[in-house]
This record gives C-alpha cells, sequence and structure tokens, in this order.
C-alpha cells in the first residue's frame, strides 16, 4: 500500500468495456456523477465510437487525465494498466462486469467513493508489473504484463518443452501443456486454475506454474522479483501469451525474458478495502460462524 495520492482530482480519463454499446446509458450517468463533484470527463477515442459520442485519442487522455478510469469488468482494467504503462496514471476501475478481483468499486458505490476521494480519503496501490521482451536473432518484441506470461504449445496434439534459467543459470525443464509466469495480482488468475498458491497482490515476486506438467514432480515456484527468467523451447515452436490478450510465435530457441518492470501499476480503492474480504467473497470462502 502506498501513502502517495493523486496531485489533483480534476480531470478523469474513462476506457470502457470494449463491444458493448449498451454500456452507454450507465456511462452517461457515471459521468453525471463526476461532473457534479466537478470533475471533467474525458472518453476515448475507441470507447466514444462504440457509444456514438465524441471523444479523444488514448495518448492524449491519458497525458490529459489526473487518473484514469475503466468502466466494465477486469479484462477492462487490464488492458488500460497495459496500455496506459508509461503515463503513471492511478487507475479506479468501476465493476460493471462479473467477478471484480481488480474493478472492485460497484455502480451504487461510485458517488460515495467520489465523496471520500475527493477529501483524501481513498489509498493507491503499487501493484508490480512484468517487463519482458521475445528475442530472435536481432529483434525483439517488447511487452508489459499485469496479470502473467503464458508459454503454452501450439496446437492440443504437441507437448510443450521448456526450459528455464533464472539469473543465467538453467535449474528446470518443464514438460507438459505450458508454463504460467505470474505476478501476485495475476495468482487469483490462469494461475491459481492450474493450482498455483494465491500470493498477497501487494508482494513483490513472481509465482511460476507448470500446466499439467507430465511429472509428479513439479511444482509451482515463487521467486522474487528482483530475478530474471529466461524461457525457451529446444525442441518445437510454443505460443507465449501475454496477459491471455496478445500473443507471439516463438521459433525453436527463441528467448523469452521476463523480469519485474521498474514501474508498477497503480490501483485506487477504498480506503477500508480489505483484500482477504475480497477473497472470501469472491471465491465463496466458508462461513462466518
Amino acid at each position: 500500500m502506498s501513502a502517495q495520492k493523486v496531485e489533483q482530482i480534476k480531470i478523469a480519463g474513462f476506457v470502457l468495456k470494449p463491444n458493448t454499446p449498451e454500456i452507454k446509458a450507465l456511462y452517461l450517468r457515471i459521468k453525471e456523477q463526476f461532473e457534479a463533484k466537478g470533475i471533467t470527463v474525458l472518453l476515448s477515442e475507441k470507447s466514444s465510437a462504440m457509444i456514438g459520442i465524441d471523444g479523444i485519442a488514448f495518448e492524449d487522455l491519458c497525458e490529459q487525465s489526473d487518473f484514469l478510469v475503466s468502466l466494465g469488468g477486469d479484462g477492462t482494467l487490464l488492458s488500460l494498466v497495459r496500455r496506459s504503462y508509461g503515463y503513471d496514471k492511478p487507475i479506479l476501475g468501476i465493476n460493471a462486469g462479473n467477478l471484480g478481483f481488480l474493478a472492485d468499486i460497484r455502480i451504487d458505490e461510485v458517488e460515495a467513493f467520489l465523496d471520500a476521494m475527493l477529501i483524501g480519503d481513498y489509498r493507491i496501490d503499487d501493484r508490480m508489473m512484468i517487463e519482458g521482451y521475445v528475442h530472435r536473432g536481432e529483434e525483439q518484441k517488447n511487452f508489459y504484463a499485469f496479470n502473467d506470461v503464458v508459454i503454452t504449445r501450439p496446437t492440443i496434439s504437441k507437448m510443450a518443452k521448456i526450459d528455464a534459467s533464472i539469473d543465467g543459470e538453467w535449474f528446470n525443464t518443464y514438460s507438459g501443456d505450458g508454463l504460467i509466469i505470474s505476478t501476485p495480482t495475476g495468482s487469483t488468475a490462469y494461475s491459481m486454475a492450474a493450482g498455483g498458491p494465491i500470493i498477497y497482490p501487494l508482494t513483490k515476486a513472481f509465482i511460476m506454474t507448470p500446466i499439467c506438467a507430465h511429472s509428479l514432480t513439479q511444482r509451482p515456484l515463487v521467486v522474487p522479483a528482483d530475478f530474471t527468467i529466461e524461457l525457451h523451447s529446444p525442441e518445437a515452436r510454443v505460443i507465449a501469451m501475454i496477459d491471455g490478450q496478445d500473443d507471439y510465435e516463438m521459433q525453436i530457441n527463441d528467448q523469452l525474458v521476463i523480469k519485474g518492470a521498474k514501474i508498477g501499476a497503480k490501483l485506487l480503492h477504498r480506503s477500508e478495502r480489505n483484500y482477504f474480504s475480497v477473497l472470501r467473497e469472491k471465491l465463496s470462502w466458508g462461513a462466518k460462524n
């Protein structure tokens, strides 16, 4: 948790859940709530085209806004975090989706949150991100990831064989459906489904989770974030998927290099938000006696 605050709360830049033109009425209602508090609302060009109103280019939105707002589900927020990386703007997630691990402000909580935010009663969580690249000869494709990087087989009939090194030293060969390199934020996503541990989201670490490993001895591994992880397939093509939103086809011996990004994602939350309560609610854990 960070003690920092937004420098000023005058301009909010909105990005809406894609392919949902029906979200227009909800956006206009929330826009009115922001403007009633004296906050100017900007809308990204792509979102504005979807609902048929004026907007501005995404780069201009990031530069002009004091903070950014994702109106949708966790996928919308995930995309916004990645696209806005480098602008270092705090991001508020308003949950118009289903699960809401990341976008956790409900529609009926927006007005109360804005009141609290305007008097400084909120917090900014600094979440670790992944910085990486795929290296082939003299070519290098760079990327950032918020949840995870998955290296997996290209077809269901093939088995992936992945050599893994940490800080330049080989330590394991994974054979199976693939390998997930997750941030703590992403530990409740694909990694959890594959049997990986849940890590408190403000921790700085990688979670390396094998997918359907062809060995009973392969287990998830937690690695400090200041290590560099290098992966390659010595025998066949594999696919590297970034946050489930972008993918790269890797040829034999292409190098996938992963390290902790220098700057993390800044998420705006209620000051009283408790991560363990969120886990209990979203995962339906137990019952309080």
